[in-house]
């Protein structure tokens, strides 16, 4: 079998509740679901580094924040990893990236020079923005700023699809496709998804409490929109794989970099260790080798554990550099669970549980607002978390699936409690991670922050 095609769509805060086939029955999202009705899904896919920047920058390097130095918003990358396209582009492969970087750390509207890209030959990029009609963009080695044409989701998923249609059957590619949505502003969807919710008939999650209820079922309408608007646009990848003739020999994967509270718990956005803010899509098809049959794989996959997976599933070298797991033979049913990875890796854990970090809190999580560090897991039953001043949050989401219940000091979860913090434990030796307060790694790499505690935006 000849080397497999990646085309990796990535979406911005879209937590795993609000997709049909992880049971949401409000959410119209029909495409995303066939291609879950084909693919393996990560049941337990978190993320454990659950913002922006920090996320991206584990997923394009395969390593954990601590080492590249991305542990809050707008910083740049640190050391010299093998990052993502590298890695694929080493392998023979043509790399294209679409849309959303936020990895620079050098301005959101600053363009990116072909050094700074990782590997990534076709780049069609802007740091980021969350203005999605006539979004701005850099092509390629051009450094005047251009714009998409209407909703960039759109206009984006059309300059893949070209790429993709440019494709010769002599080389792979491997492509990721970066949108912005959900991501707020909720309310700039196109019309037509926007009118297909009415915030009246929103059903709200147990634990949001009821006096943000009428704010909320207005962010979830618009949320929903840019949820169906993607949706449209991952229909039409999967429509042009199709009729190329792709499909059999292409991994696809569909992915979020974190949720959204979206007013559970009574809070807003990302950053948080709950489950809307944690929990997070991961479906991987890749038909010539896993066939259409759908299932679940239980391995605790997070964010640098993406680029050796992916990497593993195409057969391809895993850089010196990474430091996450490769799970594809955890896809073909052969477990590694508690035997040692095949290559020195600084986590020699077993996969039965994903590390949650908040290194520095900033921005809708800084401290003027409750912001606070933590380090905690979450195994297949029970979320865990500790802060500095001691445990925090302790919660067993079989019983109680909204969180509503802390455990924390209970005596009939006391040695629970202490099981899950010798896990933890475990788990920051293993990475070298000693939980320091938040300004140490700030003073580490020298960041400047402003009043709240974050990194100013440029």
């Amino acid at each position: 079998m000849s080397r497999p095609n990646v085309v990796f769509l990535l979406t911005d805060q879209w937590r795993l509740q609000a997709l049909g086939y992880a049971g949401n029955a409000q959410v119209q999202t029909p495409h995303i679901d066939r291609l879950a009705s084909e693919s393996i899904s990560f049941k337990h896919a978190i993320s454990g580094y659950s913002v922006c920047c920090p996320w991206r920058a584990s997923f394009l390097t395969g390593q954990y924040p601590l080492t590249h130095g991305v542990i809050v918003n707008d910083v740049p990358i640190s050391g010299e990893p093998v990052g993502l396209g590298d890695a694929f582009k080493s392998a023979g492969y043509n790399t294209a990236y679409i849309g959303k970087w936020h990895v620079d750390g050098r301005g959101r509207s600053s363009y990116i020079p072909p050094e700074r890209r990782l590997g990534f030959d076709y780049f069609k990029v802007l740091e980021c923005s969350h203005d999605y009609n006539e979004s701005a963009y850099y092509d390629n080695d051009d450094e005047t700023m251009r714009f998409w044409d209407g909703y960039d989701v759109f206009a984006q998923t059309a300059d893949a699809r070209r790429y993709i249609e440019s494709q010769s059957s002599e080389k792979p590619f491997m492509l990721v496709l970066s949108w912005g949505p959900p991501h707020n502003p909720y309310e700039t969807a196109p019309q037509e998804y926007r009118e297909r919710y009415n915030p009246q008939d929103i059903a709200l999650r147990p634990n949001v409490p009821p006096e943000m209820a009428e704010e909320a079922r207005e962010w979830l309408a618009g949320y929903y929109a840019h949820c169906s608007a993607i949706d449209k646009a991952v229909g039409d990848i999967t429509a042009t794989l199709d009729e190329l003739g792709l499909s059999e020999n292409t991994v696809l994967v569909f992915a979020s970099d974190h949720g959204d509270m979206l007013g559970s718990q009574g809070t807003v956005r990302k950053q948080k260790p709950w489950e809307e803010s944690i929990r997070v899509p991961f479906l991987l098809r890749y038909l010539a080798r896993y066939g259409r049959e759908p299932r679940e794989v239980e391995a605790f996959l997070n964010a640098h554990d993406i680029m050796p997976t992916l990497l593993g599933v195409c057969g391809l070298a895993i850089p010196g550099s990474v430091e996450g797991r490769d799970f594809s033979h955890e896809i073909e049913g052969e477990s590694t669970s508690g035997e040692p990875p095949p290559r020195p890796y600084k986590n020699a854990r077993d996969s039965e549980a994903a590390l949650l970090a908040c290194f520095h809190p900033f921005g809708e999580w800084s401290r003027p607002v409750g912001g606070r560090e933590y380090r905690g897991i979450r195994t297949a039953r029970y979320t865990y978390c500790r802060t500095l001043d001691g445990p925090w949050l302790l919660y067993n989401n079989d019983a109680d699936p909204y969180q509503l219940r802390n455990l924390v000091g209970k005596a009939d979860y006391a040695e629970t409690e202490a099981d899950l913090e010798a896990l933890l434990q475990r788990e920051l030796v293993a990475i070298g991670d000693e939980f320091l307060d938040g300004m140490s790694y700030i003073n580490r790499w020298g960041y400047p922050l402003d009043d709240t505690g974050t990194v100013p935006i440029r």
